[in-house]
């Protein structure tokens, strides 16, 4: 059986994850600093801190939601535009929503010596919101919720808890505006590839209002 991008990728994040939590100085070196990127050109870290969370739940939440909506895009990618592509323009897509999403970050706090995140939540984004431009109404279901959640829907409670938890005070080390960033980066970069999506998410959208 030929494994998915969307598998291997999950399975490197937790694996690399786990090895963080118990190796400090690891952790210290992947993590998104942009003060010590400025001045060390650690430009690395913009893709290495999304292999990282902060711990067990930020993990899972991350990867069940990037699990439950990425294979209909690895599956979309691969039939648009044939598997060696497809799978390039998917990477695009989740690594660069992690890179494009920390950008705005980078920029915010790189003369700030304390600020430090971590997370794949750009590149969650991306494809979360990619993957509801192709199949706006498909169901999800999220514990302990007993019904199935338009993906529309989800997206936007995506979106609002991401912002109630980037108000809140103190720092849990996880980059929550990047899931805004990286949504618009999901869309804008899916409609450049394929811009057809954009009928058919209004169009499924239409018919499910009505």
């Amino acid at each position: 059986m030929q494994l998915s991008a969307t598998l291997i990728l999950a399975v490197l994040t937790a694996g690399i994850s786990f090895y963080a939590w118990s190796n400090p100085a690891f952790l210290e070196s992947w993590i998104l600093e942009p003060y010590r990127m400025q001045r060390n050109n650690d430009w690395y870290r913009f893709i290495t801190s999304g292999f990282l969370h902060a711990d067990i739940t930020h993990l899972l939440f991350n990867m069940l939601a990037f699990y439950s909506f990425s294979q209909l895009v690895e599956g979309v990618f691969t039939e648009v535009f044939g598997p060696i592509t497809g799978l390039l323009y998917f990477l695009l897509l989740y690594l660069g929503g992690i890179v494009v999403s920390d950008i705005p970050t980078y920029l915010r706090h790189r003369n700030d010596p304390s600020y430090r995140s971590l997370g794949a939540s750009g590149g969650v984004a991306s494809v979360i919101f990619s993957a509801i431009l192709f199949n706006p109404v498909a169901g999800l279901y999220i514990f302990p919720l007993p019904i199935a959640i338009p993906g529309f829907i989800f997206g936007f409670l995506y979106l609002g808890y991401s912002y109630y938890m980037s108000q809140r005070p103190g720092s849990d080390n996880i980059n929550h505006d990047a899931h805004f960033y990286g949504a618009i980066y999901g869309i804008v970069l899916t409609l450049i590839l394929i811009p057809r999506a954009a009928g058919i998410f209004w169009e499924q959208l239409q018919a499910y209002i009505s």
